[in-house]
């Protein structure tokens, strides 16, 4: 990909599952004791890229994991997640929650799609957005890099959507597994740092 031919105005940020239920010391990942050192540090590595990007006219949307709630708030857990993460209950991911919202530091997000599944793409609005938007290239952050960003970024590909996976906007639970993505994604896009990101963004005309 020449990156020097990729308009910022028809580009999106895209940041996958940066919530407070994940992030936040109070959310439900907190809460637990799960989480990474590298997953707390993305929000403000990604900051500077969403700026320089709305600087230029581009748009930033935000693809938060949702459990949705059904009678008396109890959520609808896919099995594998409830054997993986029992520690989900009542309340955790809900749409309009603490929990459910983008963290402090990228919030607001110009759009936000519940995302119910890895993929961005899965039974969501974001392609009905990118089309109206007319956005034909994603820059690609959030987590966990093996899972909900891998997955989103091969659904752009199918979908003929170009992509840049911010490096060190993307993180997993464990590097080796981060580090072993990258190189699994690199033959689907550009990849680059957010400092990187951001100069180019600042240079383009």
């Amino acid at each position: 990909m020449d990156i020097s031919q990729i308009d910022p105005k028809r580009t999106a940020l895209l940041t996958i599952d940066l919530q407070n239920d994940f992030l936040h010391p109070e959310g439900a990942y907190g809460r637990a004791g799960q989480g990474a050192e590298s997953i707390k540090a993305l929000p403000s590595r990604i900051a500077p890229v969403r700026d320089a990007l709305r600087a230029k006219g581009g748009t930033y949307v935000s693809a938060q994991f949702t459990l949705v709630p059904g009678p008396g708030g109890e959520p609808l857990i896919a099995p594998h997640l409830k054997e993986l993460r029992p520690f989900l209950t009542k309340g955790d991911f809900a749409p309009g929650g603490f929990g459910h919202s983008l963290v402090g530091d990228l919030a607001p997000a110009d759009y936000t799609v519940e995302k119910v599944a890895y993929s961005a793409f899965y039974q969501s609005r974001l392609e009905y957005i990118l089309r109206a938007l007319d956005i034909d290239t994603l820059i690609i952050g959030g987590i966990v890099t093996n899972g909900g960003v891998a997955s989103t970024l091969r659904d752009a590909h199918l979908r003929n959507v170009d992509t840049i996976l911010l490096s060190d906007g993307c993180a997993a639970f464990r590097s080796e597994v981060h580090e072993a993505t990258l190189i699994s994604l690199g033959s689907l896009g550009a990849q680059m740092t957010c400092a990187d990101a951001v100069d180019w963004l600042e240079g383009a005309a």
